[in-house]
């Protein structure tokens, strides 16, 4: 069964960091597509970044030079760094897998998702 799991969210004052962890269990991790998705209250979930089998990236604009993507294959777990962190980055952050060609993953219908990990940043 695939199973997404977070860690690593927290409280934060502007300009601060939090890396956020997720390990994968069930799937074939070198070869999913991983992204890292985000819902602030009375908001749409949208996605804020995704990993391909080749370690492609691709960032929501609003992320873009502040937040890093990145996944360890031998621990199957997937990061999201993120660093200059402002309070319109307040939300509930989720790690989804999906497996398929591992290719074309910004924007994917991803099939499994974690529970989420709240991140909060006051100003």
């Amino acid at each position: 069964q695939v199973q997404p799991v977070e860690s690593g969210g927290g409280s934060v004052q502007a300009g601060g960091s939090l890396r956020l962890s997720c390990r994968v269990s069930g799937v074939r991790f070198w070869s999913a597509c991983l992204g890292w998705f985000r819902q602030a209250p009375g908001k749409e979930r949208e996605g804020v970044a995704s990993i391909d089998k080749n370690d492609g990236s691709r960032y929501v604009e609003s992320v873009t030079g502040r937040f890093t993507i990145s996944k360890d294959n031998a621990k199957d777990i997937l990061y999201l760094q993120m660093n200059s962190l402002k309070p319109e980055d307040t939300a509930m952050y989720y790690c989804a897998a999906d497996l398929g060609s591992g290719l074309g993953c910004w924007g994917y219908q991803y099939t499994y998702w974690g529970q989420g990990t709240q991140v909060t940043v006051s100003s």
